[in-house]
C-alpha cells in the first residue's frame, strides 16, 4: 500500500512538473523543426525526452490565443522570449523606478499591447516583478560601488551636504562636479555623531581626499566638518540669497500688492465723482441716513496722484532689491565674468557688503519690521566665511601648481588664463545658449593663445598641453558656491514621497539612489558613477537581466472570440 502511495505521489510529481520558459521555448523550436521534417508527434516526445501530453498541451495554448498565429509563434520562441523578458524588465526600470508610474500602468500597458497573452498582468504578479528587480538594483549598487571603489585613482573632492525630511528624516551628501550620491540615508538626528556614523564608513571605502564642505549653516553639520572631517567649509549662496529674500522681498511684495489696491480704490473714486458731476442733480434720496458726501473732484485727483506714486516707489524699491540680491550672485565668483580675470576675496567681501547695505537701507526706509532687519544681519554675518571660502580656494589653486613644477611663463599662463577660461566655461554650461555664448567666446579668447606659436604652453609637448588643460579644469571645479545640487535632489525625493504616499521603504530608497549614480546620464553619456569613479561601471540593466528571471505566463490565455 505505501508503495502504490508512493508511486502516486511522485505522478502527481510529474505531472505538476513546472517547465522553464525558456526551455520551454527551445523544445517548442525544436519541435517545429521535427514536424517540419514529418517526425509524429509521439516520435517527437521520444526524441526530446517531453510527455507527448505536454506537447499537446503547449500546441492547443497556442491555438487558443486569440492573436496573429505569427506573433504567438514569435513570442513562444527563444528569441521571443527573450524581446519580451527585456522589455519587462525596461517597464519596471523605466516606468517605476525612474519615471513616476505605478505597478499597475504597467500592467495597464501590457494588456494594451496584447502582451497579456504571454506574461501575467495581475497586480499580484507584477508587484513580485518589480521587488525582485529592486532587489537586483540593490545589489547591483553595492557589488558595483565595491568594485569601482578599489580600482579608482586617489582625488580631491568637495562634499556638498543637507537634509530632507521627505519621508522621514534623510541625510543627503552629494560630489558636486560628478553629481554622485555619496550617502542617501535615512537617520534619528542630524547632528554630527550621526553624519559621522554614516560617512566614515562610506568614505574609508574610496580613495578620496575631502579638502572641503558646501552647506547651508545647520549646526551639526558645521560641527561635522570642523570636528570629524577636519577641512574647510564653504558657505551656500542660495541661502545668504534666500534670507534676503524672505527678510525684504517678501514684505516689499505684500506692501505693493495694497498700494496696487490703493490705486484701484482712488481710480474708482474718481471715476464716481466725474459720474456724479455729469449727472448733474442727485436722484431723489429715500428714508434713511444720508449716503456720505463725495469727495471734491481735486481731492480724487490728489488721491489717485499719490497712490500712484506710492505704488511707483514701492514697486522700484522692490526691483532694486531684486537686482541687488541677483549682483550678490553675480559678485561671488572665482573668476570675474566679464574680464575673464581672478578675483581677491576681500575685493568680492566689500561688493557683497555693499549689495547687503543697500538692501539694508531701502528696508529701513520702508518700515519693516525688526524681524526683517534681524534676517538681513542673519545673511550678512555669512560674508566673512566667503571670503575665507575664495582664499581657501585661492590657496589650494596656488599649492597645486606649484606641485606641477612649471616655469614661471606657464605658470603665470595657468593661473592667470588657463583656470579662468574653464572656470567660465563651467559658469556658462548652468546657463542657456545664449546667456552662456559671450562666457565661451571670452573662455576660448584666453585659452587659445597660450597653445599657438609663442604662446606661453605651446612648447610643451602634447601630452603635457592636455595634462595641463586636465589640471585646469579640476582646479576650476574647486570653487563650490552652492549646495544646489543637493537643495535639487531634496526636491526629487519630494516629489517621489508625493508619487509613493511615502518613502518609508528603504529598500525603495536605495533605487532611487542607484538610479541617479548608474542609470541615468547626462548629454555626454556618462553617469555619475562613471564621472565619480573615472571608469565606465558595468551594465545596471544587464545585470537587472541576468538576475531576475522572466515574469510567469497567464494561467490561462485569452480564447479565441466564437463567431
Amino acid at each position: 500500500m505505501g508503495t502504490v502511495i508512493h508511486y502516486a505521489q511522485c505522478g502527481h510529481a510529474v505531472r505538476q512538473q513546472r517547465w522553464e520558459r525558456m526551455q520551454r521555448a527551445e523544445l517548442l523550436d525544436q519541435y517545429r523543426d521535427l514536424q517540419a521534417q514529418g517526425v509524429s508527434q509521439r516520435q517527437a516526445a521520444e526524441v526530446l525526452a517531453v510527455p507527448r501530453t505536454t506537447l499537446q498541451a503547449w500546441r492547443v495554448w497556442q491555438e487558443r490565443l486569440d492573436i496573429s498565429p505569427q506573433v504567438g509563434t514569435f513570442f513562444a520562441s527563444g528569441p521571443g522570449l527573450a524581446y519580451l523578458h527585456r522589455l519587462v524588465m525596461a517597464l519596471h526600470v523605466v516606468f517605476v523606478e525612474i519615471g513616476a508610474c505605478g505597478i499597475r500602468l504597467v500592467c495597464l500597458f501590457l494588456q494594451m499591447t496584447g502582451l497579456n497573452r504571454f506574461v501575467g498582468t495581475s497586480y499580484g504578479t507584477q508587484q513580485q516583478v518589480n521587488r525582485r528587480v529592486e532587489e537586483a538594483m540593490v545589489a547591483y549598487r553595492q557589488e558595483e560601488s565595491t568594485r569601482l571603489a578599489q580600482e579608482m585613482p586617489a582625488k580631491d573632492i568637495t562634499l556638498t551636504q543637507d537634509e530632507t525630511f521627505t519621508g522621514g528624516l534623510c541625510l543627503v551628501g552629494i560630489e558636486p562636479v560628478s553629481n554622485y550620491i555619496l550617502i542617501e540615508h535615512t537617520a534619528e538626528a542630524r547632528d554630527q555623531d550621526t553624519w559621522n556614523a554614516l560617512l566614515a564608513s562610506i568614505l574609508a571605502q574610496l580613495k578620496c581626499n575631502v579638502i572641503q564642505s558646501t552647506s547651508d549653516e545647520a549646526p551639526g553639520l558645521l560641527a561635522y566638518v570642523e570636528h570629524h572631517l577636519g577641512v574647510h567649509h564653504s558657505p551656500d549662496l542660495f541661502h545668504v540669497q534666500h534670507e534676503l529674500s524672505k527678510a525684504v522681498t517678501a514684505p516689499l511684495a505684500v506692501k505693493q500688492r495694497a498700494a496696487a489696491k490703493a490705486v484701484a480704490q482712488a481710480e474708482e473714486t474718481l471715476k464716481r465723482v466725474h459720474e456724479h458731476l455729469a449727472n448733474g442733480e442727485p436722484a431723489p434720496r429715500g428714508p434713511g441716513r444720508p449716503p456720505k458726501a463725495p469727495p471734491g473732484l481735486e481731492q480724487a485727483a490728489q488721491e489717485v496722484t499719490l497712490t500712484r506714486h506710492e505704488h511707483q516707489r514701492l514697486t522700484g524699491q522692490r526691483e532694486q532689491v531684486t537686482q541687488s540680491i541677483r549682483a550678490l550672485g553675480h559678485a561671488y565668483h572665482f573668476v570675474d565674468l566679464e574680464r575673464g580675470v581672478r578675483r581677491n576675496g576681500k575685493l568680492i567681501a566689500g561688493d557683497i557688503q555693499q549689495h547687503i547695505d543697500t538692501i539694508r537701507t531701502i528696508a529701513q526706509q520702508a518700515g519693516l519690521s525688526e524681524t526683517c532687519l534681524e534676517r538681513i544681519a542673519k545673511a550678512e554675518r555669512v560674508v566673512p566665511k566667503m571670503q575665507a571660502a575664495l582664499e581657501f580656494v585661492s590657496g589650494y589653486v596656488l599649492q597645486r601648481v606649484r606641485q606641477l613644477d612649471l616655469a614661471q611663463p606657464a605658470s603665470y599662463a595657468m593661473h592667470a588664463h588657463l583656470i579662468p577660461s574653464y572656470y567660465l566655461e563651467r559658469v556658462a554650461s548652468t546657463r542657456t545658449v545664449p546667456q552662456g555664448e559671450p562666457l565661451r567666446t571670452l573662455a576660448e579668447r584666453l585659452r587659445t593663445p597660450l597653445f599657438k606659436p609663442g604662446g606661453a604652453l605651446s612648447h610643451l609637448p602634447l601630452a603635457e598641453q592636455s595634462q595641463l588643460k586636465a589640471e585646469a579644469t579640476k582646479l576650476a571645479d574647486v570653487f563650490q558656491r552652492s549646495s544646489s545640487n543637493v537643495e535639487g535632489r531634496n526636491g526629487y525625493l519630494s516629489l517621489r514621497n508625493h508619487q509613493l504616499r511615502g518613502l518609508d521603504r528603504p529598500r525603495k530608497r536605495e533605487c532611487l539612489t542607484a538610479v541617479h549614480n548608474f542609470l541615468l546620464t547626462r548629454p555626454d553619456g556618462t553617469t555619475a558613477a562613471e564621472r565619480f569613479f573615472g571608469q565606465k561601471p558595468r551594465s545596471m540593466f544587464a545585470a537587472i537581466l541576468g538576475s531576475v528571471d522572466i515574469p510567469p505566463a497567464p494561467l490561462s490565455p485569452p480564447r479565441r472570440a466564437v463567431a
